[in-house]
């Protein structure tokens, strides 16, 4: 510093400790540090608190303790401060089905936090002020060095162990008076061992391979093969009886493989008790018009009999309803199963294969005619 003056030292100093404050004010919070919140009464020793890392994507920390007996202390923080974060609490490692302690930052309100039940995965199904999480009176959210701290104390003997973490989107806060949460930004599924402290996160959803299953084998029976089997039956008579044996056997392939995913669907829908009526319903209501068709061919009239334009009218009938249901139901339930953007686009391109090929001979039978 020779040859430099006293001020010119002094000034040097000054932004350097300034620079180096705001510097650890931006930090978002770690387990290295104590938990010392500037706005916030703790009515607990802060550093009894076991400290974890959840959540590395979003910097989501977790502190938790029995702090008395029966009642358990959890703190969340998150660098979310202009989106809801979320922690909740499940059976069986499913959003659907699950209870959930949510809170966020409001410019009007201050800080919020409301109890939600997931009743679904549609925003109406997430119910305020519902579950089966018992809270005491003390709770807090709040914000310092631009992370959310939100802190509440659960009524029990053990946690459920199984915890989900999501991020609302930016800038779309729940409102009074129904807060309806809008649909998460991001979420990740863990589990914790509350004693030594472990936690694992989830890449898939419990029951993955089997929920999988359900979904290919009702997508290859139902909304594939079906499919084909109409297109050969309409455009391939004149190829007679290659076609009536073509169209029985793959329509009977379809009709096995869409069993086999609704039991698979039965199977999976007894392991995590998820709330899908509407879905449900559909399957089965698609399955009985599958055995209406196979009876219905067991019933077949003769050719020349005079009931048979009416056995016709009704095989083709129900079999187009079929189709047009088993389409419906596959999109929704990718659209329960969270599959993402790719299910959808791969049965979206076959069926548009399909739907091209149906139209493009349609027009050369109709030209023919």
């Amino acid at each position: 510093m020779k040859g430099n003056s006293p001020f010119i030292v002094l000034i040097t100093i000054t932004i350097t400790i300034f620079g180096l404050s705001a510097i650890v004010n931006s930090q978002t919070d770690s387990c290295s540090s104590t938990l010392n919140l500037q706005s916030v009464t703790l009515p607990f020793d802060a550093a009894s608190l076991h400290c974890r890392a959840v959540w590395d994507a979003h910097s989501y920390i977790l502190r938790y303790s029995e702090t008395t007996p029966g009642t358990w202390t959890f703190v969340l923080s998150a660098p979310a401060a202009d989106s809801y974060i979320a922690m909740g609490f499940s059976s069986n490692g499913q959003m659907v089905g699950s209870s959930a302690i949510v809170g966020w930052m409001s410019p009007t309100e201050g800080g919020v936090i409301r109890r939600y039940y997931l009743r679904g995965t549609s925003p109406s199904l997430v119910e305020l002020d519902k579950g089966n999480l018992v809270l005491t009176n003390y709770s807090f959210i709040t914000t310092q060095s631009a992370t959310v701290y939100m802190g509440f104390q659960l009524v029990t003997d053990q946690p459920q162990t199984k915890l989900i973490y999501s991020v609302g989107p930016t800038g779309l806060l729940p409102v009074a008076p129904n807060y309806r949460l809008t649909e998460h930004f991001d979420k990740v599924a863990t589990s914790i061992n509350y004693i030594t402290g472990q936690t694992t996160s989830s890449t898939g959803s419990p029951y993955t391979r089997l929920r999988r299953s359900h979904g290919v084998l009702n997508i290859l029976g139902w909304g594939i093969l079906m499919i084909i089997g109409v297109i050969v039956a309409r455009h391939l008579k004149s190829y007679e009886p290659l076609w009536f044996y073509l169209h029985i056997g793959i329509q009977s392939f379809a009709f096995v493989f869409g069993i086999i995913g609704v039991i698979c669907g039965f199977v999976l829908d007894n392991k995590i008790s998820a709330d899908v009526s509407t879905h449900k319903a559909l399957g089965i209501f698609i399955l009985v018009l599958g055995c209406l068709q196979v009876m219905a061919f067991l019933a077949r009239p003769d050719k020349v009999s005079k009931a048979r334009k009416y056995w016709n009218w009704y095989h083709q009938s129900v079999g187009r309803l079929l189709i047009i249901l088993a389409v419906a139901n596959i999109f929704y339930g990718i659209h329960l199963g969270e599959e993402g953007k790719g299910w959808n686009a791969g049965y979206g391109v076959a069926l548009a294969i399909l739907v091209v090929t149906a139209v493009f001979l349609e027009l050369k039978l109709w030209f023919r005619k």
